[in-house]
């Protein structure tokens, strides 16, 4: 309580200032966009590749004299093999004795002396402009490296448009979590810029990265000295090295990490040495809103930004500060910087050959790969991303099974690649039987818990799959495996889907989710009716703005296709219901007549609430009058996660249930009749298209059978209430020959139609078109 009224009352006069300077602030960047729009002009740059047979190593020091004896030898040997490569210690007016430790140890080492500190931006900037080489190696004094590191650093520079390389970085110590990787990335969130260094074993080849560390990357001399160099507006450190490589990417250049080239961090904390942890904090504060004060160009996205500026600032006032917001001490600090921070903004603007949007994208693996990779010749097989939600083997519910069936029929056509998202690393065991079927396949096991999004206008469906590490792993395997159609499994996936120019993104959408929670609705009590309704606006606010953006939907039935046309007409080309909906019906061991009589099965994930609530329905309104006209009737129940036994009304023994069955081959061949009593959910029962591929006769709701059945008795007998039901039940136990016959029917119904041996062959055909149809729209 006294820390938060020492704050408060600390920073009272700039929380009262902070009405007034921060919408000052957006007008004065606004009042010189405006004059920008008049009287700026844009430089376009002037793209020539350096030469990459020799490098300048920049050393920028200050009070490091222990640091250079120690680190210094080990960049002197690297460099030693090409007389041409050169190394200067920029001092900047150190008291420890460094510049005339230089001179004396390492004669060989060019030294620039300031007279007086001028900051790690102005020193680097000197040593730039000093370097006798086109590429410039910037390390910081506590650097060790690599005897090889440099050559695979210089071998970044593969064409005319790479701005900087970045070294790989570790600690020495392996147990200490690196903090700083060389992989670094960043994105817009909230109305600021937010970074990161990735650790990733996984990326072995020259792969894109948001900017390159100040301390161990390597640059384009000229262009670095283009973009101005490090912009003293964010003396006196942090944030330097992010601003020039954002400048980079809005300039037409490319960021790239080099994973081959080593080098380690020995020693942190020289800022810490001088500066108090406060003063430290409420620079990092300001030169956050400084970025986004100089490079941000796109008006909502800055308006965005001041509105949690403020907000944010208020915040870390009332509840203490923090780096995931803005400060007040922050925006005092950057406020008073406007006029530099203007002047700044306008070299930006002129600099700046593209947008602010396509500047956050490109650093993406996947779009670098979009925007930049040649595309793979069209004879040669699809490179094809599977993702999916849940674990693909076993097969424990119905999408499992379209999924495994889509999965063993794509590999052999194209060179599939699987993500997989599985509840613990013991199920990736289980997808063994895939490692002949796909190239590679990787593995991300579900986050625990589950975000609370109060008032989120994103459904909760989807926020359970908020993973940034996800879709990091979706765009690193998209770049080195250079995919050219990614099949993203359930609507709440696709989120990850982006403005890719070429390769093709498409959608299976095992259910209507939106219809499907509006379905569930109507099965519930009054709270959760409430619940089940919000979430419906929920899902379809989300569904029909999200469609658009896919290249392809592809849809369990023509009922779920039209249904979605009826909202969204314009994606009639887009939407297909005959891809991918089927399974492999030669997998299914067929037997017609000879079942064990008066007995039923029913077969579902009890994961899923639908299945829940049939069983139920089932159970209290069906069986009782099914055993009143075959007391030797017999349920089998199957299904992982089932219901408790004590939950099960007490029928007699009437009831069997049998949890997980891995091989439902048996089941599906020995019981006499199949009942699918779903009332609600959208989609195709996987359980009945199994069911008819194994030549047992079928009853079920029109719910349950919907886009598969809808006249009674053709493939399956069909029946929406309780008495019917037991009827269509009855009828067939007591009639052998008039089921059987209808389980042909069935069998034949689903070879026909449900084969994914020929929608696979059909999907892969439609993904070259649409790769096609895009290159064509690139090019144009």
């Amino acid at each position: 309580m006294q820390q938060f009224v020492i704050r408060f009352f600390r920073l009272l006069p700039l929380a009262c200032l902070s009405v007034v300077i921060t919408p000052l602030a957006w007008l004065l960047l606004t009042l010189t966009d405006l004059l920008w729009a008049l009287y700026g002009r844009r430089r376009t740059p002037v793209n020539t590749r350096p030469d990459r047979t020799a490098a300048s190593i920049v050393i920028p020091n200050w009070n490091g004299r222990d640091l250079l004896e120690k680190y210094l030898p080990s960049v002197i040997e690297a460099a030693s093999g090409n007389p041409r490569n050169e190394i200067i210690v920029v001092d900047d007016a150190s008291t420890d004795g460094s510049a005339a430790f230089v001179r004396e140890r390492f004669p060989a080492v060019r030294l620039i002396a300031h007279e007086k500190n001028r900051g790690f931006g102005a020193g680097a900037t000197r040593g730039f402009r000093e370097a006798r080489n086109d590429i410039v190696v910037l390390l910081n004094s506590d650097m060790r490296v690599a005897p090889d590191f440099l050559p695979p650093l210089l071998d970044g520079f593969t064409d005319e448009t790479v701005f900087a390389v970045s070294c790989q970085i570790f600690f020495s110590d392996p147990d200490k979590r690196r903090e700083e990787t060389g992989l670094t990335s960043a994105r817009w969130s909230e109305g600021a810029l937010r970074v990161r260094h990735v650790a990733d074993g996984g990326v072995n080849e020259l792969f894109p990265c948001f900017y390159a560390g100040g301390g161990s990357s390597a640059f384009d001399r000229r262009k670095f000295l283009d973009l101005g160099g490090f912009d003293h507006l964010l003396r006196p450190f942090y944030l330097e090295d992010t601003d020039v490589g954002y400048m980079a990417w809005k300039r037409g250049w490319k960021v790239l990490y080099q994973p081959a080239s080593h080098v380690w961090h020995e020693h942190r904390g020289t800022i810490g040495r001088r500066f108090s942890p406060r003063y430290i904090e409420s620079i990092v504060a300001k030169n956050f809103l400084l970025f986004a004060w100089k490079n941000i160009h796109e008006p909502a996205r800055l308006a965005g930004h001041f509105f949690f500026a403020w907000s944010g600032s208020i915040l870390s006032w009332i509840f203490g500060e923090s780096r995931e917001r803005a400060s007040l001490t922050g925006l005092g600090r950057a406020f008073l910087q406007i006029p530099a921070c203007c002047a700044a903004r306008w070299r930006a603007r002129s600099l700046a050959v593209v947008d602010d949007s396509e500047a956050f994208l490109r650093p993406m693996a996947g779009i670098f790969h979009d925007r930049f990779h040649p595309p793979n010749p069209p004879a040669s097989p699809l490179n094809v991303l599977f993702v999916a939600p849940y674990a693909i083997c076993p097969p424990t519910h119905g999408g499992a099974v379209f999924m495994r069936h889509a999965v063993r029929q794509l590999g052999p056509i194209c060179r599939l690649h699987a993500i997989v998202m599985i509840d613990s690393p013991a199920e990736a065991g289980a997808h063994a039987e895939l490692e002949g079927v796909v190239q590679s396949i990787h593995y991300r096991v579900r986050l625990e818990g589950h975000p609370k999004g109060v008032g989120a206008i994103t459904p909760y469906a989807v926020r359970e799959f908020i993973d940034p590490d996800l879709e990091w792993m979706i765009h690193r395997q998209i770049f080195l495996n250079r995919i050219d159609v990614v099949q993203i499994e359930y609507t709440q996936l696709g989120q990850y889907v982006g403005p890719y120019r070429r390769l093709v993104w498409a959608m299976f959408e095992h259910d209507v989710y939106f219809q499907s929670v509006l379905r569930v609705a109507s099965t519930l009590g009054a709270l959760g009716r409430a619940k089940a309704w919000i979430e419906y606006l929920r899902a379809l606010h989300y569904e029909l703005r999200l469609l658009p953006r896919f290249d392809a939907i592809q849809a369990c039935s023509e009922a779920n296709r039209a249904h979605l046309l009826s909202y969204l007409p314009g994606l009639k080309d887009r939407i297909d219901a005959t891809l991918r909906a089927g399974i492999d019906v030669s997998a299914y061991r067929c037997r017609l007549g000879g079942r064990i009589p008066k007995t039923m099965l029913f077969l579902g994930s009890f994961r899923h609430l639908p299945n829940q609530t049939a069983l139920r329905w089932f159970l209290e309104s069906v069986m009782p009058l099914v055993l009143g006209r075959e007391p030797e009737a017999k349920l089998i129940v199957i299904g992982s996660d089932p219901p408790p036994a004590h939950t099960i009304p007490d029928l007699g023994g009437a009831v069997e249930i049998h949890g997980f069955v891995a091989d439902l081959a048996e089941p599906l061949t020995r019981y006499s009749l199949f009942v699918c009593p779903i009332l609600s959910g959208s989609g195709i029962r996987v359980k009945l298209l199994e069911a008819f591929a194994s030549g047992i006769p079928c009853v079920s709701t029109r719910i349950g059978a919907e886009g598969i059945s809808a006249i009674d008795g053709e493939v399956c007998a069909l029946a929406d209430s309780p008495l019917e039901f037991a009827q269509r039940i009855v009828a067939l136990l007591s009639d052998e020959d008039s089921a059987t016959a209808m389980a042909g029917r069935a069998r034949d119904d689903v070879t026909r139609e449900r084969n994914i041996v020929e929608m696979a062959k059909r999907l892969e055909a439609t993904y070259r078109r649409l790769l096609a149809s895009k290159a064509r729209s690139a090019a144009s």
